[in-house]
């Protein structure tokens, strides 16, 4: 687990400029305070404000309160922790029938299982793990229904539900420069993100703050429910990890969206007044992220670049070390991470909790997560995995290329810590910095592990001070 025309008028090389930011896009100088009175936990207090929504749902408000009872019944010292912090937040999990199935599940019995007060936005309704999700697109007007085309494999679902989808309505999962085009379900899921809206404020208008979030986002609750108690909800925040397209910036769906109270009640109250506007803003728009971006400037906000506490991968594939947009991820602490599949998730969870279980550590750093979930201090090759080195070497061509090789050239780069070898390409890559990498058939890779723990050592006492985002 997220959308702007692109205008044809405009020149091709702005085109590729933008189809470039929005693959690897990533954030504005940060806050630093004393790590000291940054390590201590922060709590929120609640506040409260009436909110009138135009389009109510039925049933919704009932669900949802015995949902918001029952979670509150277990568990452990840290779901206490998170609820006493949470009591003023409200999380959106946005998810769609073709995939709610296989990815909600796990998110259940993990990261929401201590969260209060908790929603999930589909385009059906149903009841998984006990939870029911709630059609948010049952909002859109019946005239963009029927016009756009998207809305296809909406009205078969509310026909014959997901079982009797054919393999066409799941389509094709992967990713480029426009998104999941071949995909029915990622199509239509652009038609969500303003009916959001309104559908978070009615099931919880006293919140402070509403978290969106997708099903395969992974959030660190303790350190978003610190963060958040240095913002004031009171004014017009929207974070997240910034993207763009054409002229638009926006935050990125998967790696969360979070708006105030205030930024909530100041869009709600323009959509109710503009809805048919803004569903033809959103016909034209391929991102749904995007199209809430531009309904947001027509109020006048502007996004607060979260990068790198809100990231849009997974924690093995962020370059900790290196700087971009002026930040460095090491000292940050780690909001969320993208593209984790039910495995990740239960992984990164197992950690999370470790992490905090003891109470001695009120923070989780990207610089904890590298050094004790990613490195891998014994880790020297790896057959059948991409280590994700960027950069293409050219080997010495009287000799054979291969694995040893690419190895050997690396070996006498200073520079050089990690390195890749494609066998079916005769491929060598290299990388001045390091990742844990992914899976990968016919790549072989390795790393120089006397370099990267020199790098790691390097790293292990550079955070005298937390860094924030918080402007």
């Amino acid at each position: 687990m997220m959308t702007s025309s692109i205008r044809w008028m405009a020149c091709a090389s702005i085109i590729l400029a933008t189809i470039l930011i929005y693959s690897i896009f990533s954030s504005t100088p940060p806050e630093i305070t004393s790590l000291e009175s940054q390590r201590q936990w922060a709590q929120s207090a609640s506040d409260s404000t009436p909110s009138e929504l135009h389009r109510p749902f039925s049933d919704f408000k009932s669900w949802q309160q015995q949902q918001i009872s029952e979670n509150s019944s277990d568990d452990d010292e840290r779901c206490d922790r998170i609820r006493k912090g949470m009591e003023d937040i409200f999380v959106v999990m946005k998810t769609g029938a073709t995939e709610a199935r296989q990815k909600v599940p796990v998110q259940l019995h993990t990261t929401l299982e201590c969260i209060p007060h908790y929603a999930i936005f589909s385009d059906y309704e149903e009841t998984i793990g006990g939870v029911s999700t709630h059609n948010i697109l049952q909002n859109i007007s019946q005239a963009t229904q029927s016009k756009e085309a998207e809305f296809g494999l909406y009205h078969r679902l509310q026909k014959v539900g997901p079982e009797d989808l054919t393999p066409a309505d799941f389509g094709d999962h992967s990713n480029g420069p426009f998104g999941k085009v071949n995909n029915p379900g990622w199509k239509l899921d652009k038609w969500k993100f303003l009916p959001m809206i309104a559908g978070a404020l009615e099931a919880r208008p006293k919140a402070k703050w509403y978290i969106f979030i997708e099903a395969d986002t992974y959030i660190v609750w303790p350190n978003l429910v610190t963060w958040l108690s240095r913002l004031n909800h009171t004014e017009n925040h929207y974070l997240g990890s910034q993207m763009q397209i054409g002229d638009v910036l926006f935050a990125h769906g998967g790696a969360g969206i979070i708006l105030s109270k205030k930024t909530m009640h100041l869009l709600n109250d323009y959509q109710s007044t503009h809805q048919e506007e803004l569903e033809q803003m959103t016909s034209r728009e391929w991102a749904g992220d995007c199209a809430l971006a531009r309904a947001l400037r027509k109020v006048h906000v502007d996004l607060t670049w979260a990068w790198p506490m809100m990231m849009t991968s997974r924690p093995q594939e962020i370059d900790h070390f290196s700087e971009a947009y002026g930040r460095q991820p090491w000292c940050f602490p780690a909001v969320s991470y993208h593209h984790m599949s039910p495995r990740h998730i239960e992984e990164m969870w197992r950690f999370d909790r470790g992490w905090f279980k003891s109470g001695k550590n009120a923070l989780l750093l990207h610089g904890d997560v590298y050094r004790e979930s990613v490195h891998n201090k014994s880790l020297a090759t790896r057959s059948n995995w991409d280590n994700l080195s960027p950069a293409a070497v050219t080997l010495n061509p009287s000799g054979e290329a291969s694995a040893d090789a690419c190895a050997k050239a690396c070996g006498k780069n200073n520079d050089c810590l990690q390195f890749s070898f494609n066998r079916e390409k005769q491929s060598c890559k290299h990388a001045s910095t390091t990742f844990g990498g992914v899976p990968s058939n016919g790549t072989d890779s390795g790393w120089i592990t006397h370099r990267v723990q020199r790098l790691l050592d390097t790293f292990q006492s550079s955070c005298p001070e937390v860094q924030w985002v918080l402007h």
